[in-house]
């Protein structure tokens, strides 16, 4: 039996926002309104992430400019990792360094093999202004390093060099969602 609501089900699907919209390309600002409202954003990111079947989600893609995240992602030993942060900071990301295909709801149907740290650790609060820490390793942790970028108006393509980036920035150019 479940006690708990599943996280979206009550949030609104939002338009997701592309490459080369403004907002993905600047820092957030830091949450300070604990309300309501920052309930139902979180509840419209696991919507809207889940709608695009994505496994992790910021605030940014969907045109707010607030430091919030989702995520839904499993790490390479296949646990699920099911959570939100609020005004997160990226505390560690050690280890070694691995280069795998990373992809972006904000740049979709583009993957290009991204070099990240296999374990990161971010810190920040809950919904209540609780504080948490998430630590990940592997896949989950490609996912909390990515999230984090978007807050602070990077995407993954920054991170790519050579022939990489130019590859994924022309796929870019001419892919149906271009602007």
């Amino acid at each position: 039996m479940r006690h708990s609501v599943i996280p979206g089900s009550s949030g609104l699907v939002r338009p997701m926002r592309f490459l080369g919209d403004p907002v993905l390309q600047a820092p957030c600002r830091e949450v300070t309104g604990f309300d309501g409202a920052l309930a139902q954003l979180v509840e419209d990111l696991y919507a809207t992430m889940y709608a695009a079947r994505g496994v992790g989600l910021a605030a940014n893609q969907i045109g707010i400019p607030l430091r919030v995240f989702v995520y839904d992602c499993p790490d390479d030993e296949d646990r699920r990792h099911l959570g939100h942060v609020v005004n997160p900071r990226l505390v560690t990301a050690d280890g070694v360094t691995v280069t795998g295909h990373e992809g972006c709801l904000s740049l979709p149907g583009i993957e290009a093999g991204t070099t990240r740290f296999d374990r990161a650790v971010v810190e920040g609060v809950d919904l209540g202004g609780e504080p948490v820490r998430v630590e990940g390793t592997g896949f989950f942790a490609r996912c909390l390093q990515h999230e984090t970028d978007h807050l602070e108006g990077g995407l993954f393509t920054d991170r790519l060099t050579g022939l990489r980036r130019r590859r994924a920035l022309r796929a870019a150019q001419r892919a149906p969602w271009a602007s």
